[in-house]
């Protein structure tokens, strides 16, 4: 069955996998969705005897119908390769009464390198079908590990660019420091006086910017996206519940059918509905669970059906999280508002417009798939002391917001169906809030004597992406207002 890709926002265009990956956005700002969810042809036995990049391919194949199978399989064979420390690539550690689903063993230790290791392969491949011979400039907007993934993903592919706008003071020490020593001569890295939103909001404009889009038209540029709202990113997030499921099962821990849990943090929508996505696919789950912080827009909508981004911005340990307005959750108002484009339209104009939308009782009907909740940062430290303490495990507060709420669901609803929790990131990358969790003595230290710490009472090894900027040279030191972005990036391409 080929799968073509329509517009959240509009019912006028619709493409095929290749074009859309390349495209990014609508020229709307509406997101590409599949025209139909495709069902797993293959079984959840004949899953379980599967590698990792065998997976992928079975997922893959059924979304990106325009690639052949020698395009795919390469794009995945250069993916997953030894840039992960693990054979397992997504290797699953039991702890706590719940099954954390390790995706911070690539390149740059957080989920992202799980897409991002393979969207430079499909934008490269997908150029070439579609006889495009613009360079291709990577925009995006990062709360933290996005950008560092991308940057890693693109630097130095011939025929591509990448410029990532992060949040100055709003991402941790790491993170930061992982992105703005970042080698590759076609990389480019700005910080903005302002907060996530701001910076996707900024890129978003940049995308519909008609005449900007003219001017590097002439000079053979043309913009694409490394958010999650490039369907070239959700695609590939979805191969891991399929291998998390087959993981279990051939584990012995579940039988065939038997339907788990899935609790992801979540901050732009994209992670948890790559899950969804799954289940619709026919991934046996039963309960999706959206765990957010203190920035808990996304709780209150599953509570409420409203969603209002006019609050409080909150920096927490979690950054990652720190969104106010979840770009992907697009996707699924599309879905439950049964495919109107008109209708969906007009709940990301009123967000938009007034920061507001409310969706009918009959599309919160729809809902019944998800369970939202929030934790708190003194629930997201205990989470991670009482886990090292009683388990020796030690997670990172992102997936400390998960397992909280987590908890928070076993206690509200008695389900003690087995569950996957998405375990978004490296401890490492969040040493100081992971190591003042487990003990308050150590919030005086400097960061890099955390780490140390952190693996000796880890017993994991320091990963090669933290040992890599210990030393590394400040490559990238451009700040700017959010207001001045997009003479940023004409700067950058000299327009």
């Amino acid at each position: 069955m080929e799968v073509l890709y329509k517009g959240t926002r509009s019912d006028s265009q619709s493409v095929t996998a290749s074009k859309a990956i390349l495209q990014g956005l609508c020229e709307d700002g509406g997101l590409f969705v599949p025209n139909a969810i495709p069902k797993l042809d293959k079984s959840l036995s004949e899953l379980s005897a599967m590698s990792y990049q065998q997976v992928a391919y079975e997922v893959m194949k059924l979304f990106l119908t325009d690639f052949t199978e020698d395009e795919l399989k390469d794009c995945i064979k250069k993916a997953y390769d030894d840039k992960f420390d693990t054979k397992a690539i997504a290797p699953i550690r039991e702890a706590g009464g719940a099954y954390y689903l390790e995706l911070f063993h690539g390149a740059t230790i957080a989920f992202k390198d799980m897409a991002l290791s393979i969207l430079p392969h499909l934008m490269t491949t997908s150029a070439k079908k579609n006889h495009v011979e613009n360079q291709i400039m990577i925009l995006t907007a990062t709360s933290g590990d996005t950008g560092k993934a991308a940057l890693a993903g693109f630097a130095d592919v011939p025929g591509t660019g990448i410029i990532v706008f992060y949040p100055k003071g709003g991402v941790s020490a790491v993170q930061e420091k992982q992105m703005v020593t970042q080698v590759g001569d076609n990389t480019h890295v700005v910080g903005i006086h302002g907060n996530f939103d701001d910076a996707q909001t900024g890129v978003k404009a940049l995308f519909g910017d008609k005449e900007l889009a003219g001017r590097m038209a002439e000079k053979g540029v043309q913009f694409s996206s490394a958010n999650s709202i490039n369907i070239g990113r959700l695609v590939p997030q979805i191969v891991y519940y399929v291998y998390s499921y087959a993981t279990l099962l051939k584990d012995g821990v579940i039988t065939e059918g038997e339907k788990i849990n899935v609790c992801v943090p979540t901050g732009n929508f994209g992670n948890i509905l790559a899950a969804y996505y799954a289940k619709l696919m026919g991934l046996p789950v039963n309960k999706l669970i959206c765990a957010s912080n203190e920035n808990k827009v996304l709780y209150d909508f599953f509570d409420s059906g409203k969603y209002d981004r006019n609050r409080e911005f909150i920096l927490t340990s979690s950054p990652s999280m720190d969104i106010l307005i979840s770009s992907n959750l697009e996707r699924l108002i599309y879905r439950i508002c049964d495919e109107d484009a008109a209708k969906c339209a007009g709940f990301m104009k009123s967000l938009s417009e007034s920061g507001v939308y409310e969706i009918t009782d009959e599309m919160k009907n729809m809902l019944s798939d998800f369970w939202g909740c929030s934790a708190d940062e003194k629930a997201c430290f205990d989470k991670i002391r009482s886990l090292y303490e009683k388990e020796g495990y030690i997670i990172d507060t992102h997936t400390a917001v998960a397992g909280a709420v987590y908890d928070k669901y076993v206690s509200a609803t008695g389900d003690n169906t087995k569950t996957v929790i998405a375990s978004t990131a490296s401890p490492y990358k969040f040493s100081r809030s992971v190591m003042t969790a487990i003990d308050e003595k150590y919030a005086d230290q400097e960061d890099f004597a955390l780490i140390d710490e952190l693996s000796r009472l880890s017993g994991v090894a320091i990963p090669s992406a933290i040992e890599q900027i210990r030393t590394a040279p400040v490559r990238h030191d451009t700040v700017c207002d959010k207001t001045e972005m997009k003479s940023v990036v004409e700067s950058i391409l000299a327009l």
